[in-house]
């Protein structure tokens, strides 16, 4: 039979407990409450001062010092993270401008997105400084409270030059200058691009490179936009325009987007629209025949004259655009195309492609009528019979 253990001092808890002196007993009591405590003092201590580190870093003023006038302008359509990149006002090389109004773009978009004033942010010219803080600009923003900007409404035409396009924006009041603009269009700097523009290497030797890319429209913009946005408001309508099914069609034809725009582009300037596809014809099939295409339009670009009737030195000028001395397409497009040009370029008249049409003249310059001859025969005909109404209009604009 088991016998039982005797009871030993100690063993009991209890006993333990109370052979402790009394503060012994008191501090094990409230041990457990004073590590808790001193636990959530630091953690307190620490979210504090992470608080206002974040705070300090990501929220508050940039500089609460600096009172001085920052005038920023939010254009028409702005989202939220348009307006943070605006007001975080980062270079192109990454560092930060003078202009800088918050310290981080995602806590103004997450401000903006809580306080739930993301669609009322309005446009305009404000005047704001670097002692702001993201609820004021904010508030500032959604009360409208700038002035609203000035846009400009313009219009470019078919069959424009690029130094064209440059003299009718000045004289619209979009621009205050041609320079920059025409030396823009040449160096393609600051200017959106993608797998259709031709690159700056392929654009050697042409005489303006974004030449046929500009495309002719109607088009608004703020007073005082830069010459970039002016001409990346072209360009990427004319994008806009290209469709994957001109592509592949262009594919079919054997022919480059570029090709297809040099030719649109002579098409444009040597006809009506009535009478593009029947030009384009005659040029496609010069082409099949390792003809030169003869187009006048190209002589008119290098000499940048308007005049029907050339010399035989004229006609013979050295240039990579002369069609008169070279076989093939010139180097680049001789004005910007519209669509309907580009179309034609793309789908030849069938009738004057089967049937062998390879000349064509102007009729009357008024009028701007065509005709269309299969032989040079008949083209040196149509020719005698018109040639004074072109000598009688060179006449009248040299007068």
């Amino acid at each position: 039979m088991a016998q039982k253990k005797p009871n030993h001092a100690g063993d009991d808890p209890l006993d333990s407990f109370f052979a402790l002196s009394a503060p012994q007993r008191t501090w094990r009591i409230l041990r457990p409450a004073a590590i808790f405590l001193i636990s959530l003092a630091i953690v307190i201590v620490l979210a504090v001062i992470g608080f206002n580190i974040v705070m300090d870093k990501l929220y508050r003023p940039v500089d609460v010092n600096d009172d001085s006038a920052v005038v920023v302008t939010v254009k028409k359509g702005s989202s939220s993270s348009a307006i943070a990149n605006l007001l975080y006002d980062e270079q192109e090389d990454g560092s930060l401008g003078k202009n800088q109004l918050i310290r981080n773009k995602a806590v103004f978009k997450v401000y903006v997105d809580f306080t739930g004033v993301g669609s009322k942010l309005r446009s305009g010219t404000y005047t704001f400084n670097r002692g702001m803080t993201i609820p004021e600009i904010v508030d500032m923003l959604a009360a409208g409270d700038g002035t609203v900007q000035e846009t400009i409404k313009y219009t470019l035409i078919e069959g424009m030059t690029a130094e064209d396009m440059a003299k009718s924006l000045v004289k619209q009041g979009v621009l205050t200058s041609e320079d920059r603009f025409l030396k823009l269009c040449s160096t393609m700097k600051g200017i959106t691009t993608n797998e259709l523009m031709i690159s700056s290497d392929e654009a050697v030797g042409r005489a303006t490179a974004l030449e046929g890319y500009l495309f002719p429209d109607t088009y608004e913009v703020y007073a005082g936009s830069s010459e970039e946005t002016i001409i990346n408001k072209m360009t990427t309508r004319f994008y806009g325009v290209i469709s994957e099914a001109y592509i592949l069609r262009a594919e079919d034809m054997g022919m480059t987007m570029d090709q297809v725009i040099t030719l649109a582009s002579m098409i444009e300037k040597e006809a009506k629209s009535a009478d593009f596809a029947k030009v384009s014809a005659v040029f496609h099939n010069r082409l099949k025949q390792d003809m030169s295409l003869q187009s006048d339009a190209t002589i008119q670009y290098i000499l940048k004259s308007r005049k029907l009737i050339f010399t035989a030195e004229e006609l013979s000028i050295a240039s990579p655009y002369n069609t008169y001395a070279n076989k093939g397409l010139p180097l680049g497009p001789i004005c910007n195309p519209g669509k309907a040009a580009i179309e034609a370029a793309l789908y030849p008249d069938a009738e004057h492609l089967e049937n062998g049409y390879l000349y064509f003249c102007l009729k009357e310059p008024e009028s701007g009528e065509l005709v269309f001859s299969k032989t040079l025969e008949e083209h040196n005909a149509n020719v005698e019979q018109y040639r004074n109404l072109w000598q009688q209009a060179d006449e009248a604009n040299q007068s």
